[in-house]
């Protein structure tokens, strides 16, 4: 690129530039283009109708350059590069305390992918921005109007995709500080992103410039010797930084064209505001990124003949507008700025108020509002021509601040006094060590006065040593010393409805819940009947808001029970944000939480368990039958779509819940509770043979499953189920695991087809097996989930398990003792305790009782049937004989009908089932007999 002829405001400078460059490249040709380049960018911002104002984001020098531009030359226009959709938000700042995000945010989405649901956008505002002193001039004084010309937040995600790894999305590390997460995941828009995207430019000015990271650059370099420049001066040295880093960049990308983009759009809304509102372009002002001052696009500028950006139409996704709160932490962590720079930046601020007595701008009522200095006049900005002031301030030397003692010693006891407080040795030696080393550092460093940057290191190298007691490092406390991380806060009247109820009927606690500490909440519900609107809130806020937002202390909400005492933890100040985000979902918490009950039963991912959750929830925090009714048939519908057993463990122990709760509550069950168990029970028979084979499916879906079958047959065989579906399930199974064929034997005997001295005999088999013993923990794993839907197999189990332990040698044992530890631990720890009731129930509980102890299952044998006495005979059968009519009566009650069979010769009668069993189990009619006779 050849530089052009030395004309024009500039043409001096553009010759010396360039032959700069030619004696320093030894060619006038690139770094002469790129110069000169710089120049004629400078030279036609400067020239256009619409006076361009340059800003940095977050800048004290953008600040007082805007102040003292406003108060010398007020415009009657001030086009603001911001959403233009969030412009009526603006109004509510004076509501707040800054730092406050104006955000956007959508959570139903329409013409954007589901899974970019939910979208936010953050602009935040802090008082040492331009952005503000603009806004806060053009809504305080009459007859200025605020345009915001950016693209809409809509068009924000229609040119972003979520692959995108710009700033835009968030660069910043994650930060442990709880005040960094404010923003959340939100994409952030700010003004004047001046910062190199040329990584070898970035690392070379910080490497010759003696500096750590970018913002100590630009503080050294850019905001304090601008801090006290004049209007030119200010406009024509950031119009020359936006060219530079718009020039110096690598290849073109996505996020080049996007700003372009932006750039055409805004050009495009302001030229139609001025045709449309007739305002002179000498009464307006267009704030913007000096990046974007120095645009080459073809609709720059008013007199472009380019023809207007073509605007895309917004889509149908749903946009709601509000304010949260936001700190310095979270826009150093949303823009990926070093920790500690935005405050810095804020105290700058405030000591360049107060040193230049210049009246910033806030706005009227607001609650960060001081008393004012008296305001120095500010100096006359020219209407006329520009002149060359960027010349002689790049051909002057720099200015040398005097070392302000005062200040630094002020910092330095300071830290000391902060670091004692915090754990750390110091002493007044290490304040004057402190002292010392800044002003070195400073002078190393090529700065007549120390900045808060040498400070700070000064306070590292001298007082943290190599240990950091406590939580906070000295960088940290640094930070807090020179202005500290402020959280802002969203005042009640900007706050959305949802908020201000929330606020409204908590009220009656007695607590000033817009404060960001933790306040301890007591409930008597018994003496103040009053409080228990305040009791249902806070359980609905306890599933609507983070954790640490409403934290129950003492009491619970479950199934048919309320506590009558409660105490909570509240931080609804702290999470403001949580609670405005809440506000944009509905009018009420009632409307937000059926809202999500019926999107958590509608979604894709929805499950049975999940809808039988929501069931649960909407009992306990509703007590809405009709959403119950809802869901519960929703749960129906998902529970016969299911192809997989993986909650079957989850959906037992909510539907067991569910039915108890109904079973007390009401008269019969509802309609989608016997659903639920007819559906269910089919289902999970269809299923059983196929979970017993499959290895994908564990032994505990299957034990579940079982559970279901076995816990719900009565109820679902009176519902009109058959059985033989089940019977047919179980004789379909053939497993070949350990523990899915203990399962089925398990089911087998609940069923009647294995009886438990086969089932004993077969398990002998197996600790007679030497083959098989190694995988006999897998087997009792089996039996201990088989307790689930067989809990009469308690004393099986612990008699096997005592009979293993009894009989199996010790070389055999030990080896599979960490195995049955393990296994029984991985897979049936809820199980397990139902085995240990069981053992203290059979086991003796002294121990000289374990001396003279025999288990049950080794008790004497059987007497024989011909030493046992006839059940035919005796003194029962003689009074049932002479007095039938108790056993006719007890029959008719019943519902019996029968005759009375006749007796053989030797009294007993013929081929009576009855009298087989008592024979073959004697002890009972012995311990009836004996009963009788006392």
């Amino acid at each position: 690129m050849t530089a052009p002829a030395p004309t024009g405001l500039f043409g001096p400078l553009r010759e010396q530039l360039t032959e700069a460059a030619a004696a320093f490249a030894g060619s006038p040709d690139a770094l002469a283009g790129i110069l000169a380049g710089m120049v004629n960018d400078v030279d036609r911002a400067l020239r256009e109708r619409l006076e361009i104002f340059p800003v940095c984001h977050h800048s004290p020098a953008s600040a007082l350059a805007m102040a003292r531009r406003l108060r010398a030359r007020p415009p009657k226009v001030i086009y603001l590069e911001l959403c233009e959709d969030l412009r009526p938000l603006l109004d509510e700042l004076r509501n707040c305390r800054l730092p406050v995000a104006v955000q956007a945010f959508a959570t139903e989405l329409d013409g954007f992918p589901a899974e970019w649901s939910p979208l936010s956008v953050v602009a935040p505002v802090t008082e040492a921005s331009a952005e503000y002193q603009a806004i806060a001039y053009a809504l305080d004084t009459p007859g200025v109007e605020l345009v915001l010309v950016d693209r809409s937040t809509d068009h924000v995600f229609q040119w972003t995709h979520r692959d995108d790894t710009g700033p835009e999305w968030g660069s910043g590390a994650p930060s442990s500080d709880e005040d960094a997460g404010l923003h959340g995941d939100a994409v952030g828009v700010e003004i004047g992103d001046l910062r190199p995207r040329f990584a070898e430019l970035e690392a070379h000015l910080l490497h010759h410039g003696k500096v750590r990271h970018w913002s100590e650059w630009w503080d050294q370099y850019v905001e304090r010797p601008l801090a006290d420049a004049d209007h030119d001066t200010y406009r024509q040295v950031m119009v020359l930084i936006g060219s530079l880093f718009r020039r110096l960049r690598p290849s073109r990308s996505a996020r080049d064209e996007r700003d372009e983009d932006r750039e055409r759009y805004m050009w495009t809304r302001m030229r139609q505001h001025l045709a449309e509102s007739g305002a002179d372009p000498a009464d307006c002002l267009y704030v913007c990124g000096a990046f974007h001052a120095a645009s080459h696009v073809e609709q720059f500028g008013l007199d472009s003949t380019a023809p207007d950006f073509p605007i895309s139409p917004r889509t149908g996704t749903r946009w709601r507008y509000g304010l949260i709160p936001s700190s310095h932490s979270a826009i150093e962590a949303q823009f990926g700025l070093a920790p500690g720079t935005v405050s810095i930046a804020a105290a700058n601020w405030t000591a360049a108020v107060g040193r230049t007595r210049l009246t910033p701008y806030r706005l009227a009522g607001q609650r960060t509002e001081k008393k004012g200095r008296r305001s120095r006049s500010a100096a006359p900005v020219p209407a006329g021509p520009a002149t060359d002031r960027l010349s002689g301030f790049l051909a002057a030397p720099p200015v040398l601040d005097e070392l302000d003692e005062a200040e630094l010693r002020g910092w330095c006891v300071d830290i000391v006094r902060l670091a004692r407080r915090n754990g750390y040795l110091a002493s007044t030696a290490d304040a004057i060590a402190v002292f010392e080393t800044s002003i070195l550092l400073a002078t190393m460093r090529n700065r007549a006065r120390p900045t808060p940057y040498d400070f700070a290191d000064a306070a590292v190298t001298c007082i943290e040593k190599d240990v950091v007691p406590g939580r906070r490092d000295v960088r940290r406390l640094c930070e807090i010393l020179l202005g500290g991380d402020r959280v802002g806060q969203v005042g009640y009247d900007s706050l959305p409805p949802l908020a201000r109820d929330v606020l409204d009927r908590l009220r009656p606690l007695g607590l000033d819940l817009e404060r960001r500490t933790v306040q301890r909440a007591l409930l008597d519900l018994r003496a103040d009947p009053a409080l228990a609107p305040c009791s249902d809130l806070l359980w609905m806020l306890r599933h609507l808001l983070p954790a640490d937002a409403v934290r129950p202390i003492m009491g619970e909400r479950r199934l048919g029970h309320r506590s009558e005492q409660e105490s909570w933890d509240l931080a609804l100040g702290r999470n403001q944000r949580a609670l405005i985000e809440l506000g944009y979902e509905g009018v009420t918490v009632e409307q937000v939480l059926e809202q999500r009950l019926r999107r958590a039963v509608r979604g894709p991912d929805a499950t049975a368990a999940r809808a039988l959750a929501a069931v649960e929830d909407a009992i306990r925090l509703l007590d809405s039958p009709r959403l119950v009714d809802e869901l519960g048939a929703r749960a129906v519908e998902l529970l016969a779509a299911e192809r997989t057993v993986d909650d079957a463990p989850e959906v037992l122990r909510r539907i067991r819940r569910l039915l108890a709760h109904h079973r007390t509550t009401g008269p019969v069950l509802p309609a989608w509770c016997r659903t639920f168990v007819t559906t269910g029970y089919a289902h999970y028979c269809t299923l059983l043979p196929t979970a017993f084979v499959d290895e994908s499916t564990g032994v505990r879906q299957v034990g579940a499953m079982l559970g279901f079958l076995f816990s719900m047959e009565s109820l679902a065989l009176s519902l009109g189920c058959d059985r033989t579906q089940l019977e047919l399930a179980v004789a379909q199974a053939h497993p070949e695991a350990p523990a899915k064929l203990a399962l089925l034997w398990a089911a087998r005997h609940q069923l009647g087809l294995l009886p438990l001295a086969r089932l004993r005999e077969q398990c002998a088999e197996l600790l007679a097996n030497p083959l098989v013993v190694p995988a006999f923990p897998q087997y009792l794993s089996g039996f201990v989930h088989a307790l689930e839907p067989v809990p009469g197999l308690a004393p099986f189990v612990v008699e096997t398990m005592s009979s293993a332990f009894a009989g199996l040698p010790d070389p055999v044992l030990l080896p599979w003792l960490p195995t049955l530890i393990t296994t029984l631990r991985e897979h049936g720890p809820e199980l397990v305790p139902l085995l240990v009731r069981e053992a203290e129930r059979t086991f003796p509980a002294t121990l000289p009782a374990l001396d003279a102890w025999s288990p049950p299952w080794a008790a004497a044998p059987t007497p024989s049937a011909a030493s046992a006495p006839s059940p035919g005979t005796g003194p029962v059968h003689g009074l049932l004989v002479a007095y039938p009519e108790a056993v006719d009566a007890v029959a008719a009650l019943l519902g019996c009908s029968g005759d009375w069979q006749p007796l053989a010769d030797d009294g007993t009668s013929p081929d009576d089932g009855a009298s087989v069993l008592l024979a073959a189990h004697p002890a009972t009619a012995h311990a009836v007999a004996a009963l009788l006779a006392d």
